[in-house]
C-alpha cells in the first residue's frame, strides 16, 4: 500500500463505523493560550471534552497536522537522527464524545490492524495503565479485559502514569490509555528477544503505534483531577510510523512519505543519500522532515519572526538550512525549491498549501536568504569559540546570546553544534542575557491564572452581541489573573453582547452593573470557545443579576472600519490580482489595518484606484447581508475562506454585492455600506516577505485625516506666497540642488587650502624602527576648522597622496563636539608597529571622552570633550618619538 492509500484506509474504516470525516484543523492554534501549535489530534476538540461546546457529531476520524518542536512535547533534537521523531507530523484519529467507549475502540482498533493492514497478531503488544495510588487512580481493568478478548493475556502489558496517563499539558482533558506496539524485528531476533520486555524501552523497532486514550478527568491548575461530564475516547497513530511498519521499512525516512523529497534533495546538492548515520545523510533527513514543518504551518498563516510561533517556524528553518550548507555543501537557498513536491504530494489531503504554493515559495526563500547573509560569518564565529581556551566544556551564555543576537543563531542551534563538539551551552546564562534585553524578556508578561470560581452552572454561554449592547444576565464563574504584576479578574457570562477579540476585530470595552455595583469591562478575549470578560476589580456579591452594557460608541467605530476592511479586501483582488489574500488583520476603533499576499510595492496609483472603488461602494449604499448556511454552500457562492482558519459546518457569510464581496466572517457589521462615510488609506508597508501593509481610516477619523491634510496644503501655499505649492517646492528643489553643488565646490577648494598650509607646517621626526634602524618620518599634527566630520577624514586621505612616510593627527571642534582623525603610511605601519584604530581607542578616546576606530592606517573618533584636542596631539606625537 502507498501511504496515500494506507491514510485513505484508515478513513474509509471509520466512516464504516459510523464515523464523520472532519478536515485536519490549522497547525497554528488560536484563542487559546496554553498551546502555540497543535501538537495533538485532540486539540481541535478539546472543547467538547471540557463540555464547553456540543459537538456537531459523536463519532469523527481525521487525520491532524501536529507539530511538536518546543514545551512538554519537544523532539526537536531527535528529528533526523532516530529513525522515527518528526517536527511536523500526521496524526490519524478516532473519536467519540460521550458516545462508545473502551470496548468499541478496542475492538476497531485492533480489527483495523489485523485485518484490514493484515499486521501479524504475533508482533502486536498493548499495554493498560496500571493505576496510581498517589493520585487515587485504579487499575484499568475494563481496558485489560477488553483486551483479553482480542490477544493472548502474556501481550497485555501494564504501563505507569508516564507511559499509561494521557496529559495534554499541565492543565486540560486527560485520562487513562491504552497504547499499541509493533515489533519490527527480524524473525531471529525477535526468537532471541522477547520483545515484551523491550517495549517502552526506546527500542528502534518495537514502536509505538497507536494510543486509545480514554478522557475522564480535567487537570486543574492546583494539580487535582476533576471528573468530565462525560466520557470520551481520543485515539492518535502517527501516521509515519504506521506507513513504515506496512511498508516493511527500519526507518520513516524509507517510506513513500519522504522518498520523494529525498530525492529532490539529491538532485538539488548532487549528492546521494547513503540510509547511514553519517552527517550527510541526518542533513538529508532533517531536511525531508523540516521543509514539512515550515510549508504547513506557513499556508496555515503563520510567518517567520522573532516571537512567539513565528520564532519557532523560523528555529527550524534556520537549522535546517545549517544543515545543508555544513554538510551537503550547499551555500544558497535550498528549502524554497522543495515546495512544489511537496503542495503537489498533499495536494489533496491538505490542499492549502498548492493554493498558496507561490506566497509560501517566496517567504520561504527570502528567510533562507537572509539567514545565509549572516551563517557563514556566525559559524566561522562559534568556531573561534569552541577552539578559545577559555571553552573547556561548555559555550558560556554570553557568547551564546552573542551567537543569537549578532548571527541569527536559535540556541538549540548553538546546542546542537556544541553537542558536536562535546560541548554544552550555558543556557542559564543565555537566559538571563536574554532577560536583560527588554523587548525579549518574558518576565513582564508571565501570566499566574488562578482555578475558575463557579458561580451559577450554566448549560451553555451564548454571544448575543450582534443584535443587542446591553442585556441583562448572570455571572457565570470568574478567577483571578496576575500579569505584568498586576492583578486582574476574568469574567464568564451566561450571556454576553461584548465582542470577544477574533479575526482581528479588538474585543468590546463597556460595563457591568451588578447590584448597584459598577464594573468597568477594559477588554473580552475567547479562550477555548468561552467569552472572557476582563476587569481590573470585581464586585462583593456576585449572586445578583448583571445589566451588561457595551460601549456604543466605540463599537460603531469597529463596526465602520470591519466593513471597510471586507471592501478593501474586494478591491485589491480588482485591482492587483487573485493571489491577493489577506494575511493579517486589525479593525480597531481608531484604523484598520490590513495585511495581503502581494509580491511587490503597492503603488500610489494601485492604493488610489483602490480608494476609488471602495468609496464608490460606499456612495451606492450597498445592503450588508448577513446569512448563516452550511460551509459547503457558502464556498459554491464563492464566499473567501482565510487559511489557518477552523471553520465549523454552519458558517456566517458576509455579503456586500454578491459580484463584489463575499467573506466568511464572525465580526460586526453595518446594514448599509453608505453608513461608512469616507474611507481614507493613510500609509502603505511591508511587513514581511510577500505581505504588504495597508492602514486606512473611516467615518469621523477619515474625514478629520483629509481635513488636517488640506490645512496644511493650505498653510504652505500661504508660506510659499503661491497657489501652486507643488510647483514652488519642486523650484525649491532645484535651487537647493544647485546651491549645494556650489557649497561642495567652496568646501572642496577650501580643503585644498587647508591641505597646502599643512603641508607646510610637516615635522621631520627622526625614529627608530621596531629593528633599531634610523628612520625618518613626516608628522602632521594640528587642530583646524572644518564644518564636518567626512572633511576632516577627506583631508587625512589627501595627505595620503602627498606625503611618503608620514603620521597625520587632524582635530577639529564641529559644534561644541570633538572629531579626531589619524592617518599613517603603510611604510610606518610597519616600520614602527603602529596601529591607527588602536592608537584611537586607547590613547585618543579617552581624552576627548568619546569612541571610535576604523583600519591600521586611518581611523576616526569622536567624543563629548573638545577642550583636549592640542594634547591628543601632543599623546600621538609622544607614541612615536
Amino acid at each position: 500500500m502507498t501511504s496515500s492509500e494506507i491514510r485513505q484506509a484508515f478513513l474509509d474504516f471509520f466512516k464504516s463505523k459510523g464515523h464523520t470525516i472532519v478536515p485536519s484543523a490549522p497547525i497554528v492554534i488560536k484563542n487559546d493560550p496554553t498551546l502555540l501549535f497543535t501538537n495533538a489530534g485532540m486539540n481541535q476538540f478539546k472543547d467538547y471534552f471540557l463540555g464547553n461546546k456540543t459537538p456537531e457529531h459523536k463519532r469523527v476520524a481525521d487525520t491532524q497536522k501536529c507539530l511538536r518542536v518546543s514545551g512538554k512535547h519537544n523532539d526537536l533534537e531527535e528529528v533526523g537522527v532516530d529513525t522515527y521523531h518528526h517536527t511536523m507530523f500526521e496524526m490519524l484519529g478516532n473519536w467519540s464524545f460521550g458516545d462508545y467507549f473502551k470496548k468499541e475502540a478496542i475492538a476497531w482498533s485492533w480489527e483495523l490492524l489485523t485485518e484490514v493492514y493484515k499486521i501479524p497478531q504475533d508482533k502486536l503488544y498493548v499495554t493498560v495503565f496500571e493505576g496510581d495510588e498517589k493520585e487515587g487512580l485504579p487499575f484499568d481493568e475494563e481496558a485489560y479485559n477488553e483486551w483479553k478478548k482480542h490477544i493472548a493475556e502474556d501481550r497485555i502489558l501494564k504501563g505507569n502514569k508516564k507511559d499509561n496517563f494521557w496529559e495534554m499539558g499541565d492543565t486540560g482533558p486527560c485520562g487513562p490509555c491504552s497504547e499499541i506496539h509493533v515489533d519490527c524485528r527480524s524473525e531471529e531476533e525477535r526468537k532471541q528477544i522477547d520483545g515484551k520486555t523491550l517495549v517502552n524501552a526506546d527500542h528502534p523497532q518495537v514502536i509505538e503505534i497507536w494510543n486509545n486514550v480514554f478522557m475522564q478527568f480535567n487537570r486543574l491548575k492546583d494539580g487535582s483531577l476533576q471528573n468530565l461530564p462525560a466520557k470520551h475516547v481520543d485515539t492518535g497513530m502517527g501516521f509515519e510510523r504506521l506507513v513504515r511498519v506496512l511498508q516493511g521499512k527500519q526507518s520513516n525516512y524509507d517510506t513513500d512519505v519522504f522518498t520523494g523529497t529525498i530525492s529532490e534533495i539529491e538532485k538539488i546538492v548532487n549528492k546521494t543519500y547513503a540510509f547511514s548515520d553519517s552527517k550527510q545523510d541526518v542533513a538529508f533527513r532533517v531536511l525531508a522532515d523540516h521543509i514539512r514543518a515550515i510549508a504547513f504551518t506557513i499556508s496555515d498563516g503563520q510567518l517567520p519572526s522573532n516571537t512567539g510561533a513565528g520564532y519557532v517556524i523560523r528555529r527550524i528553518l534556520r537549522r535546517a538550512v545549517r544543515y545543508y550548507f555544513s554538510y551537503l555543501d550547499y551555500k544558497t537557498p535550498l528549502l524554497f525549491q522543495l515546495i512544489p513536491h511537496i503542495a503537489q504530494q498533499f495536494e489533496h489531503v491538505f490542499p492549502e498549501l498548492k493554493a498558496q504554493q507561490d506566497f509560501v515559495t517566496k517567504v520561504i526563500k527570502e528567510e533562507e536568504d537572509a539567514f545565509l547573509r549572516t551563517l557563514d560569518r556566525g559559524l566561522k564565529r562559534i568556531d573561534e569559540l569552541i577552539s578559545a581556551e577559555k571553552t573547556v566544556n561548555q559555550i558560556n551564555g554570553k557568547d551564546a546570546f552573542e551567537l543569537y543576537d549578532t548571527y541569527g543563531f536559535p540556541i538549540d542551534l548553538t546546542r546542537l553544534i556544541a553537542s558536536e563538539n562535546n560541548l554544552s551551552v550555558d543556557e542559564d546564562g543565555f537566559n538571563q542575557e536574554m532577560q536583560q534585553q527588554k523587548n525579549r524578556s518574558r518576565a513582564a508578561t508571565a501570566i499566574d491564572t488562578e482555578d475558575w470560581i463557579t458561580i451559577n452552572e450554566v448549560a451553555k454561554t451564548s454571544f448575543i452581541g450582534y443584535d443587542n449592547l446591553e442585556t441583562e444576565t448572570k455571572v457565570v464563574k470568574y478567577r483571578k489573573v496576575k500579569s505584568k504584576n498586576k492583578e486582574q479578574f476574568q469574567i464568564v457570562l451566561e450571556q454576553t453582547p461584548f465582542y470577544a477579540e477574533s479575526g482581528g476585530q479588538v474585543g468590546d470595552v463597556g460595563q457591568l452593573i451588578i447590584n448597584n455595583e459598577e464594573l468597568k469591562i477594559i477588554d473580552t478575549k475567547k479562550e477555548n470557545g468561552e467569552i472572557i470578560h476582563f476587569a481590573d476589580k470585581i464586585v462583593s456579591d456576585f449572586n445578583f443579576p448583571v445589566v451588561a452594557k457595551v460601549n456604543a460608541g466605540r463599537r460603531l467605530q469597529i463596526t465602520l472600519n470591519h466593513s471597510a476592511t471586507h471592501l478593501l479586501h474586494a478591491a485589491l483582488k480588482e485591482v492587483l490580482g487573485k493571489h491577493v489574500n489577506q494575511k493579517g488583520s486589525l479593525v480597531s476603533p481608531d484604523l484598520l489595518r490590513f495585511d495581503v499576499s502581494h509580491f511587490a510595492k503597492i503603488t500610489d496609483e494601485e492604493l488610489r484606484k483602490a480608494e476609488t472603488i471602495v468609496n464608490a461602494k460606499i456612495r451606492e449604499n450597498i445592503p450588508v447581508v448577513i446569512k448563516e448556511m452550511p460551509k459547503d454552500e457558502a464556498l459554491k457562492l464563492g464566499a473567501m475562506a482565510l487559511f489557518g482558519e477552523k471553520y465549523g459546518d454552519v458558517v456566517r457569510v458576509v455579503m456586500i454585492d454578491p459580484n463584489f464581496s463575499i467573506e466568511l466572517c464572525g465580526g460586526t457589521h453595518v446594514g448599509f455600506t453608505g453608513q461608512i462615510g469616507l474611507f481614507k488609506i493613510t500609509a502603505e508597508s511591508a511587513v514581511a516577505a510577500g505581505v504588504r501593509r495597508i492602514e486606512a481610516l473611516t467615518g469621523e477619523a477619515a474625514f478629520q485625516y483629509v481635513s488636517e491634510k488640506t490645512e496644511q496644503v493650505k498653510i504652505i501655499s500661504e508660506l510659499l506666497k503661491t497657489k501652486e505649492p507643488i510647483k514652488a517646492i519642486e523650484k525649491l528643489q532645484e535651487e537647493k540642488s544647485v546651491l549645494g553643488k556650489r557649497i561642495e565646490n567652496l568646501e572642496a577648494r577650501q580643503l585644498v587650502g587647508i591641505r597646502n598650509e599643512l603641508l607646510q607646517k610637516d615635522e621631520l621626526l627622526n625614529v627608530k624602527t621596531q629593528h633599531g634602524q634610523e628612520f625618518a618620518i613626516s608628522f602632521i599634527g594640528s587642530v583646524i576648522e572644518v564644518s564636518n566630520a567626512d572633511a576632516l577624514k577627506k583631508l587625512a586621505l589627501d595627505l595620503k597622496n602627498n606625503l611618503r612616510d608620514y603620521v597625520a593627527v587632524l582635530g577639529a571642534n564641529i559644534g561644541g563636539k570633538p572629531f579626531v582623525a589619524v592617518g599613517i603610511s603603510e611604510t610606518v605601519v610597519t616600520a614602527l608597529n603602529l596601529d591607527a584604530a588602536k592608537i584611537i581607542k586607547e590613547n585618543i578616546a579617552p581624552l576627548i571622552k568619546g569612541g571610535g576606530g576604523g583600519q591600521k592606517t586611518l581611523a576616526t573618533a569622536g567624543g563629548q570633550d573638545a577642550s583636549n584636542l592640542a594634547q591628543v596631539i601632543e599623546a600621538v606625537k609622544n607614541l612615536i618619538v
